[in-house]
């Protein structure tokens, strides 16, 4: 049976990232391909490492750190109960859902800010257009 292989280009080029972004990735550890020809100088990435680039590319997308989402996809990796795995997952979603609704909350008070100024701006584009046509009124 034929085990499925890909290249760091088949890898990059399917997730749109750079050959860089991918040893990087293998530098945190998240990735851990097999090295093949010459001084084992290619990389040789299996199912596993597709599957975990791409759980990598989701925790991103949801905010969390290289460091959090190397934790919680090596939990999944174990074959311990799934029980600790989901509450870990839990307690990270809740802490990233906690800084991202206070973020929120700033932007919203700052957009507030902006927008109080964008009506006092108006209003006074408003009476300086207005003063010069009364200056000519005879």
């Amino acid at each position: 049976m034929a085990t499925t292989t890909y290249s760091i280009s088949d890898l990059a080029r399917e997730f749109d990232l750079t050959p860089r972004a991918m040893r990087f990735y293998e530098d945190m550890g998240l990735l851990q391909p097999a090295r093949s020809g010459p001084g084992g100088r290619q990389r040789v990435y299996s199912a596993r490492d597709r599957a975990r680039l791409k759980l990598t590319l989701r925790a991103k997308r949801l905010g969390l750190s290289l460091h959090e989402a190397k934790g919680l996809i090596d939990m999944y990796d174990s074959p311990r109960d799934t029980g600790p795995q989901l509450r870990r997952f839990l307690q990270v979603l809740g802490q990233h859902r906690a800084q991202l609704e206070a973020q929120m909350a700033e932007l919203q008070a700052t957009l507030g800010e902006v927008a109080g100024h964008e009506t006092e701006a108006r209003v006074l584009l408003a009476r300086i257009e207005r003063a010069p046509a009364r200056a000519l009124q005879p």
